[in-house]
């Protein structure tokens, strides 16, 4: 049989074979929360869907996807300050000159703010290489140009990846990417221009496909967050650790019935703060960088 095609980012390792390191504190379990602010165009392009989607403009999808721009992220954020909770922005650049508000919120709370392409009303995978570092490029500079620095982190619209999305964040300066779900832990990724820290992501505590595709409830996603984390206190008991996303969009959880779930769930969380290091992305990558050589696998 022919060798499967393949990637060269990075090795197989098996979970047992890593080295054990600690977090901060000493902690072996890193929480950070994901919070997706999204801006769409109007009667064009891609979208979560509430119900199957008509012709275009469909008014019902735009107008329960800006409702998280307009209220849910607010109440997202109260929900964070009430916990004393951070968190890292996965910032569509379109958002500055639809809402700069809801941007200078979290500025003011002092959460990172990290790359999420211009809309996701577009996938960055199906554009030629050169109109694909443009993009990249122009969602940059955008944060550059309102946060006083760039951003260090991306996440790709839709998770959505060319064959040389990875080179291209390397050679724009980023220093780690959330796209790759492939791990509970930070590993490195081999670019065409140097390394690029893969931090851990999720696709199972995400609201999207856990509520839009998969059809849970509110509770049943509550309480997969906290399944999620009672489980990984258990698993790092063996000295290994681990990083704990939580992929939260406003549209979605900022919902009354929903955020009422959420609250419960994170104040779950936030009541084991002593032995769990509640971070943003660019913390892990931080106390990555800080680590001695060879201790994250890859690189």
């Amino acid at each position: 049989m022919a060798m499967l095609p393949g990637h060269d980012r990075y090795d197989y390792q098996p979970w047992p074979a890593r080295r054990a390191y600690a977090w901060p504190g000493g902690a072996r379990l890193a929480v950070y929360l994901g919070v997706n602010l999204e801006h769409f165009a109007f009667g064009e392009g891609l979208g979560a869907e509430l119900a199957p989607g008509g012709p275009q403009p469909d008014v019902l999808n735009f107008a329960w996807r800006d409702y998280g721009n307009r209220v849910g992220a607010w109440r997202l954020l109260a929900l964070l300050d009430e916990l004393r909770l951070p968190a890292t922005v996965l910032l569509n650049s379109a958002i500055y000159d639809y809402a700069p508000s809801l941007v200078a919120a979290h500025r003011a709370r002092g959460d990172e703010i990290a790359g999420h392409g211009r809309t996701n009303s577009e996938r960055q995978s199906v554009l030629p290489e050169a109109e694909e570092r443009a993009l990249i490029a122009e969602s940059t500079e955008a944060i550059r140009r309102h946060e006083g620095r760039p951003p260090r982190g991306w996440l790709s619209p839709w998770i959505a990846e060319s064959r040389v999305t990875p080179d291209l964040l390397a050679e724009a300066g980023y220093a780690y990417t959330l796209n790759w779900c492939a791990d509970d832990a930070p590993i490195w990724m081999r670019t065409r221009a140097g390394r690029l820290l893969a931090i851990p992501y999720p696709q199972e505590v995400n609201d999207i496909p856990a509520i839009v595709a998969r059809k849970d409830g509110a509770a049943a996603f509550a309480e997969m967050i906290v399944e999620d984390f009672e489980e990984r206190l258990r698993q790092v008991e063996d000295g290994l650790p681990q990083v704990m996303g939580i992929a939260l969009h406003p549209y979605i959880v900022g919902q009354p019935y929903r955020i009422r779930q959420l609250r419960r769930a994170l104040a779950h969380l936030a009541s084991r703060r002593g032995g769990v290091w509640f971070t943003t992305a660019g913390g892990v990558l931080d106390h990555v960088l800080s680590l001695p050589p060879g201790t994250v696998p890859g690189g």
